[in-house]
């Protein structure tokens, strides 16, 4: 029972009697790309000279070209928004 009564005691010394305001620190930080992420994405490869199935056509080789073409926007895009900011 006695230490039950000294916890209010104990709590009361540790509680702030002050309200200061938080210190709040802004600090901008400009972003750093590695140079990797400037270069450009290789140019794909050409079609080959021989007629493409079906299968190969929307199986493998249109999505190959989608994926790399939306991956190189994507890219551009970021390098140029980091760019933007310096």
């Amino acid at each position: 029972m006695a230490t039950l009564s000294v916890f209010p005691l104990i709590a009361a010394g540790c509680s702030q009697t002050e309200n200061k305001d938080p210190v709040v620190v802004v600090k901008t930080v400009a972003p750093v790309l590695p140079p990797e992420s400037r270069k450009t994405t290789p140019a794909l490869t050409p079609k080959p000279d021989r007629a493409l199935t079906q299968e190969e056509i929307f199986d493998r080789w249109s999505s190959d070209r989608t994926a790399r073409n939306v991956g190189e926007w994507r890219r551009a895009a970021c390098v140029a928004a980091v760019d933007a900011v310096k």
